[in-house]
């Protein structure tokens, strides 16, 4: 594993962080997992946890939605970047519309979470691109985890094949997803969604830049003006484990069903996000979403005009596991609705995969600054239960006391 280094004064509140040597990580991650169970505690340099009685600083439903995008593409030019991103995307979903009319070879995931050889064999060409462009670049796919130099200021988000399960049934809507973020925040995306149904299937492209705007088959797109909940449409999403959380969302179903024109289920995430910045529904929302999932939407969204945050309203990084992003107007019309069971939204019984979480601790460390990380905490806090070490090496025990100071 790669080693953090930190600044030698532990007064320092904001570490120096840089990762040497320069590691290659592979698909392939450590067996080992136990979950601390001390949860609501932190490190102090004896090694003691005590509670934490500092609240973290958030406020719920704020006048403005701090943008999620970042403030440039880096070194790499912003052309460059978004041409490489939309080849990409465009090279997994012919693997797509080859196999869109043929016969599925599915495997199970989960009880109801499938995944397709389609799945695997997109990400494969997605991933052939890339490297051939930037190979230095940092990778995180849903079906390869967490591949590349762990150093890079770039860290490439790919869905290969979102919504998987309407591709199985032959049923739109469904896409491919690429987003990168430079230092942690969105800074070009590109999906290409599948429309029509058997026998006349097509695609159109969504992209989007930082700062540069959102388009849709190479036409600038905004989202809607409808400022009243009643005359928007909306779209949610449902994830595989039926619990709380899902109970909660059903429940917000019901709610906005009653008071919209309608709250629509697709299945896509990233189809979803892209149907908001193209303005033909007003807002979307979804729980125990992962960086996959939302790392281009949320750009098409802030890029087309929209606002973009948590569920509960608070500032929204990829690594949050909610999101809602809407037209701008009816984003705090919405968000305190949502907010009825926060409980159920921090998600604390219900902890992302570990491909995710070093993902979250490589962009949390070396980008996000303290303040995000304190806003964030329930999020940093599940990092120390799953990925717990034996003993507390010289990494977290740093990492916790930073986080402390």
């Amino acid at each position: 594993m790669s080693l953090m280094v930190f600044s030698a004064a532990a007064a320092n509140l904001s570490p120096v962080f840089s990762v040497v040597p320069r590691h290659k990580f592979s698909p392939t991650f450590p067996e080992r997992i136990q979950r601390l169970h001390h949860f609501g505690y932190r490190s102090n340099p004896n090694h003691c946890f005590k509670p934490i009685t500092q609240p973290c600083r958030n406020s719920l439903i704020s006048d403005k939605f701090p943008a999620v995008g970042a403030r440039s593409t880096g070194p790499v030019a912003p052309d460059h970047l978004i041409e490489v991103v939309k080849t990409a995307a465009l090279t997994g979903a012919q693997v797509v519309m080859d196999a869109v009319n043929k016969p599925r070879n599915i495997t199970y995931k989960g009880l109801t979470d499938l995944v397709t050889e389609t799945d695997k064999m997109s990400e494969a060409a997605i991933l052939e691109i890339v490297n051939k462009n930037f190979e230095d670049h940092l990778i995180l796919g849903e079906e390869g985890g967490i591949i590349g130099d762990a150093a890079s200021d770039y860290l490439w988000c790919i869905d290969p094949l979102d919504g998987t399960t309407n591709f199985a049934h032959g049923y739109p809507s469904f896409a491919v997803s690429v987003g990168v973020l430079y230092r942690g925040r969105p800074a070009a995306a590109a999906v290409v969604e599948f429309v029509g149904g058997p026998m006349c299937w097509n695609t159109r492209t969504f992209s989007a830049t930082t700062g540069g705007g959102a388009f849709c088959n190479g036409e600038r797109i905004q989202v809607s003006e409808t400022n009243q909940v009643e005359r928007s449409l909306l779209v949610t999403g449902f994830g595989y484990d039926h619990d709380d959380a899902w109970a909660t969302n059903i429940d917000l179903f019901r709610e906005f069903t009653d008071v919209s024109r309608g709250v629509r289920r697709l299945g896509a995430a990233a189809v979803d996000m892209c149907h908001v910045a193209l303005g033909i529904v007003e807002a979307y929302w979804e729980y125990r979403l992962k960086p996959w999932d939302m790392a281009a939407g949320v750009l098409m969204v802030e890029e087309a005009g929209g606002a973009v945050s948590r569920m509960d309203g608070g500032k929204f990084c990829v690594f949050d596991r909610s999101v809602l992003v809407s037209n701008g107007v009816l984003h705090e019309k919405i968000a305190p609705n949502i907010r009825i069971n926060l409980l159920n939204m921090l998600f604390l019984d219900s902890l992302p995969t570990k491909k995710v979480f070093y993902a979250m601790i490589l962009i949390y460390i070396r980008f996000v600054s303290r303040d995000v990380i304190l806003h964030e905490m329930h999020i940093v806090l599940q990092i120390t239960m799953i990925l717990s070490l034996h003993p507390l090496d010289q990494f977290w025990h740093c990492f916790l006391i930073n986080l402390q100071n």
